[in-house]
Order: structure tokens, then C-alpha cells, then sequence
């Protein structure tokens, strides 16, 4: 189904060359959404960083029902909510915190070689369980294509659930993404990639609260 249209031209005053300009942005920023029905329920797996901010962005701009729901835990630092509600406030986005306890997962607190794939099982079955109560369907995310399946276990877990990625679908690496971001006047376009903080505590060695606090201490004295 064709992307609903946005108004993002203003008013008949504008001239020429402001117009082409105007239609190159939206050409960019739509080209990221190509695919996807307007007639779909979407949730969006949102973290506040620059992918699932910009897409958040471009779907509301376009017309897309979609609700972004950001799941908590322990493996987050507490600055990316405060930039996720920043940019759910910005766009105006039905936005929900759900919390999860991750340190509950045995299975990722073993911070074996597959943690991230286990970690994102659960955080993405996490999110598809609120969708279920809002009656949304299709869960989005925001990999892109500059993201490299090599370096990234989650990768086999959005396949197994069935977790559309907008961005990489249309070929939108970083830095276009950035530059889409930019054009949008979302306030992430240049936030840098911070990997959670299980990353940062000890390899191999289980996962608790005091190596996650570690690990945080460390990145505030670094």
C-alpha cells in the first residue's frame, strides 16, 4: 500500500529551488519505509539511539499507526531513556517503559558466547507480548545496513521471530541514517553508538548487578 504523504512542503510562498529541496528530503527519508503497509499496527523496538529514532520519525511523519515500547533492564545505562523519552516528546510517539528482569535469565546471566543472541530473544519476545495486548502485529527494528551480521548474534534472533527491519530492507546504512536524521530535525542524528553495559563487564564471568555497576562506574570514570 502506498506511504501516506506528509505535509512538509509549507506554504505556496516558497519558491522554486526551496521545493526541490524540500522533495529531495522526503525522497530520502521515505525511501527507508518502502514496503511497509499503511494498514499494519507496527511496534517498534525502541532503544532512544539514532536508528529506532529516526524510524520512529519517518513513520510518524508519514502516517504509520506505530507505538514504540523500550524494554528496561539492568544492561542499560540510565541515559537512554532520558533519550528516548526526549524523542518520544519530540515526535509526539505513543511511547511505553516496560520493564523487564533480565537478571532473572539464567540462560543470558551465564554470559556465555551467545549472549546477545539470548538477550535479544527475550527482550524482543518481551516486546511482542505488550504488542499482543495492544492488538499490534508487526514488530520493526532499527538494524541498518551498515550493521554486520558476522558481529551481531541478534541477527538470528529477529529471524526467528519474525522482526522486520525497515532500514536495512532498504538499504540505509549509518550514515545515511544520520543524514535522514538530520533532515528530519531528530535530536539523536549524531548520537554515538553505546553498546549496553553486559558488553562492558567481565567476558565469560556471569552476569550480576555488581559487575553491571562496575561497568557502569567505570564508563562515568573513563
Amino acid at each position: 500500500m502506498k506511504i501516506a504523504e506528509a505535509n512538509t512542503y509549507g506554504s505556496d510562498a516558497k519558491g522554486a529551488g526551496s521545493f526541490a529541496c524540500e522533495e529531495a528530503v522526503s525522497a530520502l527519508w521515505h525511501s527507508a519505509l518502502v514496503g511497509l503497509d499503511s494498514a499494519v499496527r507496527y511496534g517498534l523496538a525502541f532503544s532512544g539511539g539514532c536508528d529506532s529514532s529516526f524510524l520512529l520519525a519517518a513513520l510518524l511523519r508519514a502516517g504509520f499507526d506505530v507505538k514504540a515500547y523500550m524494554v528496561m533492564t539492568a544492561f542499560q545505562a540510565p541515559f537512554e531513556l532520558v533519550d528516548a523519552q526526549r524523542v518520544a516528546l519530540e515526535t509526539g510517539a505513543d511511547f511505553e517503559v516496560v520493564e523487564a528482569d533480565i537478571l532473572a535469565q539464567p540462560d543470558v546471566c551465564a554470559n556465555g558466547f551467545d549472549r546477545c543472541y539470548r538477550c535479544k530473544r527475550f527482550i524482543f519476545s518481551t516486546i511482542l507480548d505488550a504488542m499482543a495486548r495492544d492488538g499490534r502485529t508487526v514488530l520493526l527494528d532499527g538494524t541498518n545496513a551498515s550493521d554486520d551480521p558476522a558481529r551481531r548474534p541478534g541477527f538470528k534472533a529477529l529471524a526467528e521471530l519474525d522482526v522486520v527491519s525497515p532500514l536495512r530492507r532498504a538499504g540505509f546504512t549509518k550514515e545515511q541514517v544520520r543524514s535522514a536524521s538530520r533532515a528530519l530535525g531528530v535530536s539523536t542524528a549524531d548520537k554515538p553508538s553505546f553498546s549496553c553495559l553486559a558488553t562492558k563487564a567481565p567476558a565469560s564471568a556471569p552476569l550480576t548487578q555488581a559487575a553491571l555497576d562496575a561497568a557502569a562506574r567505570s564508563i562515568e570514570t573513563a
